[in-house]
Protein backbone atom coordinates (compact mmCIF):
# COMPACT_ATOMS: atom_id res chain seq x y z
CA UNK A 1 0.00 0.00 0.00
CA UNK A 2 2.87 2.39 0.80
CA UNK A 3 4.31 1.79 -2.68
CA UNK A 4 0.97 2.63 -4.33
CA UNK A 5 0.68 5.87 -2.33
CA UNK A 6 4.29 6.75 -3.16
CA UNK A 7 3.71 6.23 -6.90
CA UNK A 8 0.42 8.14 -6.82
CA UNK A 9 2.03 11.10 -5.06
CA UNK A 10 5.09 11.17 -7.33
CA UNK A 11 3.18 10.82 -10.57
CA UNK A 12 0.43 13.29 -9.69
CA UNK A 13 2.98 15.91 -8.59
CA UNK A 14 5.08 15.55 -11.74
CA UNK A 15 2.01 15.62 -13.99
CA UNK A 16 0.71 18.69 -12.15
CA UNK A 17 4.01 20.50 -12.72
CA UNK A 18 3.83 19.79 -16.45
CA UNK A 19 0.13 20.66 -16.56
CA UNK A 20 0.79 24.09 -14.99
CA UNK A 21 3.56 24.80 -17.48
CA UNK A 22 1.61 23.63 -20.53
CA UNK A 23 -1.54 25.43 -19.39
CA UNK A 24 0.05 28.84 -18.96
CA UNK A 25 2.57 28.66 -21.79
CA UNK A 26 0.70 26.87 -24.56
CA UNK A 27 -2.74 25.33 -24.03
CA UNK A 28 -4.82 28.18 -22.58
CA UNK A 29 -2.63 31.05 -21.35
CA UNK A 30 -4.23 34.10 -19.77
CA UNK A 31 -2.45 36.23 -22.39
CA UNK A 32 -1.66 35.22 -25.96
CA UNK A 33 1.87 33.88 -26.27
CA UNK A 34 2.10 32.66 -22.68
CA UNK A 35 1.91 34.27 -19.29
CA UNK A 36 3.96 34.76 -16.16
CA UNK A 37 1.44 32.52 -14.38
CA UNK A 38 3.63 29.65 -15.58
CA UNK A 39 5.80 30.50 -12.57
CA UNK A 40 3.08 29.02 -10.38
CA UNK A 41 4.74 25.64 -10.96
CA UNK A 42 7.89 26.73 -9.07
CA UNK A 43 6.51 26.05 -5.55
CA UNK A 44 5.72 22.50 -6.71
CA UNK A 45 9.41 21.94 -7.41
CA UNK A 46 10.33 22.59 -3.75
CA UNK A 47 8.94 19.30 -2.36
CA UNK A 48 9.72 17.22 -5.48
CA UNK A 49 13.13 15.95 -4.32
CA UNK A 50 11.78 14.95 -0.89
CA UNK A 51 8.69 13.31 -2.38
CA UNK A 52 10.78 11.29 -4.83
CA UNK A 53 13.05 10.17 -1.98
CA UNK A 54 10.15 9.19 0.28
CA UNK A 55 10.84 11.76 3.00
CA UNK A 56 7.85 11.79 5.32
CA UNK A 57 8.28 15.45 6.27
CA UNK A 58 8.08 16.48 2.60
CA UNK A 59 4.81 14.60 2.27
CA UNK A 60 3.44 16.36 5.33
CA UNK A 61 4.11 19.94 4.30
CA UNK A 62 3.47 19.35 0.59
CA UNK A 63 -0.02 18.10 1.46
CA UNK A 64 -0.73 21.61 2.76
CA UNK A 65 0.94 23.34 -0.20
CA UNK A 66 -1.18 21.40 -2.69
CA UNK A 67 -4.34 22.91 -1.23
CA UNK A 68 -3.40 26.20 -2.93
CA UNK A 69 -3.53 24.44 -6.30
CA UNK A 70 -6.81 22.79 -5.43
CA UNK A 71 -8.22 26.23 -4.59
CA UNK A 72 -6.93 27.74 -7.81
CA UNK A 73 -8.46 24.87 -9.75
CA UNK A 74 -11.86 25.36 -8.14
CA UNK A 75 -11.81 29.11 -8.79
CA UNK A 76 -10.73 28.75 -12.40
CA UNK A 77 -13.09 25.83 -13.08
CA UNK A 78 -15.99 28.03 -12.05
CA UNK A 79 -14.84 31.17 -13.88
CA UNK A 80 -13.10 29.95 -17.06
CA UNK A 81 -14.60 28.60 -20.26
CA UNK A 82 -13.54 25.94 -22.76
CA UNK A 83 -10.08 24.41 -22.55
CA UNK A 84 -9.11 26.40 -19.47
CA UNK A 85 -12.06 24.94 -17.57
CA UNK A 86 -10.98 21.38 -18.40
CA UNK A 87 -7.41 22.14 -17.40
CA UNK A 88 -8.69 23.52 -14.09
CA UNK A 89 -10.68 20.32 -13.53
CA UNK A 90 -7.52 18.31 -14.23
CA UNK A 91 -5.68 20.47 -11.69
CA UNK A 92 -8.38 19.72 -9.12
CA UNK A 93 -8.19 15.97 -9.75
CA UNK A 94 -4.38 15.88 -9.63
CA UNK A 95 -4.25 17.95 -6.45
CA UNK A 96 -6.80 15.67 -4.77
CA UNK A 97 -4.85 12.57 -5.78
CA UNK A 98 -1.65 14.11 -4.45
CA UNK A 99 -3.31 15.23 -1.22
CA UNK A 100 -4.84 11.81 -0.53
CA UNK A 101 -1.64 9.96 -1.40
CA UNK A 102 0.50 12.32 0.71
CA UNK A 103 -1.69 12.09 3.77
CA UNK A 104 -1.92 8.30 3.41
CA UNK A 105 1.84 7.95 2.95
CA UNK A 106 2.62 10.17 5.93
CA UNK A 107 0.17 8.23 8.06
CA UNK A 108 1.46 4.80 7.11
CA UNK A 109 5.12 5.76 7.57
CA UNK A 110 4.79 7.42 10.94
CA UNK A 111 7.05 6.10 13.66
CA UNK A 112 5.65 3.39 15.89
CA UNK A 113 4.53 4.58 19.33
CA UNK A 114 5.89 2.50 22.18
Amino acid sequence: MIRVLYLAACSSLIILIFLCLAWELRLAPVQAGGSWLALKCLPLLAPLFGILHGRRYSYQWASMLILLYFTEGVVRATTEQGTARWLAIAEIVLSLIFFGASVGYARLTRPAVH
